[in-house]
Formats: structure tokens, sequence, C-alpha cells
């Protein structure tokens, strides 16, 4: 599997995860022995690694272009 294979496996996980995490969004809280669970920081996390990954994919390949399809019902990232 190549470089830009790999990535682009890599970034299709991210972006499945982003979806899930999107479609029930949960609050953050502070758990009974103390532990924070930031869901923002996570989402914002994810949304790093997918903007490194393009960034990589286009150091692999400069005529890598990213598009997106947007409708009407797709979630604001």
């Amino acid at each position: 599997m190549s470089d830009a294979t790999e990535l682009v496996a890599i970034k299709s996980q991210i972006i499945a995860r982003i979806k899930e995490v999107t479609a029930s969004p949960k609050a953050s809280y502070k758990t009974a022995t103390g532990q924070q669970v930031d869901w923002n920081g996570y989402l914002r996390e994810l949304r790093q690694q997918l903007q490194d990954i393009n960034a990589l994919l286009v150091a692999e390949d400069p005529m890598y272009a990213e598009t997106e399809l947007v409708t009407p019902d797709s979630p604001i990232y």
C-alpha cells in the first residue's frame, strides 16, 4: 500500500469518526474519578488531524485536490 493510499484510508476513518461524534453530540464532563472528558476538544483534535492528513496528501501529490459535496443536509464541520 502506498503512502498516499494509507493516508486516504486514515482520512476516511477520521471523517467517519467526525460523523459519529457530530451525529450524537455530547457535553463535556468530569467523571466521578475526576477524569475530564472533553468532547469539543476531541472534535477539534479530529478536525486538526484531518487538516494535517490533507496537507500530507498535497505534499505527496501536488495535484491532489480536496473536494466535498455539500447538500442542505450536510453537517457543518
